[in-house]
């Protein structure tokens, strides 16, 4: 029988938790103490505690309005995830879980990365509660390519481990964390960092993310007095675009737009299956295998999606499109040069994306792109990249 939205940890046919006893076990008792935590007064107000005062939150709406006049069309709003303290998203729910983690008494947390902004973000979290062990695992070629990232992790206090088995990219990271969780469930903490995994994890992702789709929605109506016909986010695991999505779901009359690498079209070519413990559209090779994928941008180099996002692309509630590496290069600069921002390569897929929708509609009326994180990370990357 068919998986309804009614059944919990379930999107649709998607999700679930297909993990062993023992780990099924481990995160029964997460499920337990978020929902018992999440909207207790004093949890709510420590997390909101550290969005405004360390996270730096609410951040702005900025109306892009050189981008804008340049590109023609729509105004073009960016949500300014790049302003957080660590520079991207990925904080708001390394926060929230590191305080879960807490109350339920962890010791030790581990966490995978790919660009390297959740390692960041973790290690961020650790050092700032205290007392927590910290351990990142990341693929050997992301190590190389976001070297800076690692020794950000390693400067506040985490321990890197490099991951060399298949790729060597986030799929493999997430391999080794999880069997950590297996071997070490007793005493350890998975602060997932994107809105994947078996069941709680991406609804609790979702749940702290959300926080930015809950401020742009109130921003854009102070600022047009109206809804955006879009909002754009780019897609890899899915945390920021679910974020940003969150609470629009139920306005029928806004489009919900997710942008993911051509070169790693999880949600466009993607079929369902089960990876890393839970269902979702999976690119597969001939042997039904997880496909090898490659992304400028590590952080979208994943050959799934968050189960939500495969049930909103399923039931048509969103769309997901693709750029290639090349456009959002191009955005990359773009961006850099008329704005005065410099975006992470994974927002500038998004940005990519959003000056092409900008054209198809009319100068009334507005859409928001989620600027899930600035370019900082990337400079080198890209310096070398345009050198070439």
């Amino acid at each position: 029988m068919e998986k309804n939205t009614l059944e919990k940890g379930y999107f649709g046919e998607f999700g679930g938790s297909f993990v062993p006893p023992d780990l099924k076990d481990v995160l029964d008792i997460l499920d337990e103490n978020f929902e018992k935590y999440k909207n207790d007064p004093e949890f709510v107000k420590e997390f909101h505690y550290y969005m405004k005062e360390y996270i730096g939150r609410e951040n702005p709406l900025t109306y892009a309005e050189n981008l804008t006049k340049q590109v023609g069309g729509a105004k073009i709003y960016l949500k300014r995830e790049d302003l957080n303290h660590t520079g991207a998203h990925k904080i708001n729910n390394a926060i929230g879980q590191i305080l879960l983690a807490k109350r339920m008494g962890a010791t030790r947390i581990i966490a995978e990365t790919g660009a390297g902004q959740h390692g960041v973000a973790t290690a961020t979290a650790c050092a700032i509660v205290g007392g927590m062990d910290c351990t990142v695992y990341m693929g050997k070629l992301d190590t190389e390519r976001q070297a800076l990232n690692v020794f950000r992790m390693e400067l506040l206090g985490a321990k890197v481990v490099p991951v060399e088995k298949g790729q060597g990219r986030l799929k493999d990271a997430v391999d080794e964390a999880l069997n950590d969780l297996v071997e070490n469930y007793e005493n350890t903490f998975y602060l997932l960092g994107s809105a994947v995994g078996p069941h709680p994890f991406p609804t609790m992702v979702k749940h702290f993310q959300s926080i930015i789709s809950e401020e742009s929605k109130k921003q854009i109506l102070e600022k047009e007095g109206k809804l955006p016909k879009a909002v754009v986010a780019c897609a890899g695991g899915g945390s920021n675009a679910i974020g940003a999505f969150a609470h629009y779901l139920d306005e029928k009359d806004v489009r919900l737009v997710g942008v993911e690498p051509a070169e790693a079209p999880s949600i466009s070519e993607g079929t369902p299956a089960v990876i890393h413990g839970f269902k979702c559209l999976t690119l597969l090779d001939e042997n039904g295998d997880p496909k090898p994928t490659y992304s400028i941008a590590a952080g979208l180099d994943y050959p799934g999606i968050g189960p939500e996002h495969s049930f909103l692309k399923t039931s048509n509630r969103a769309e997901y499109v693709t750029i290639t590496g090349q456009e959002a290069l191009e955005a990359f600069q773009v961006l850099s040069k008329v704005e005065g921002i410099i975006p992470a390569l994974e927002s500038a897929h998004a940005v990519a994306h959003a000056m092409k929708l900008a054209k198809e509609l009319d100068q009334d009326d507005s859409l928001i792109v989620n600027l899930s994180g600035r370019g900082d990370k990337d400079v080198e990357q890209v310096y070398k990249m345009l050198k070439a």
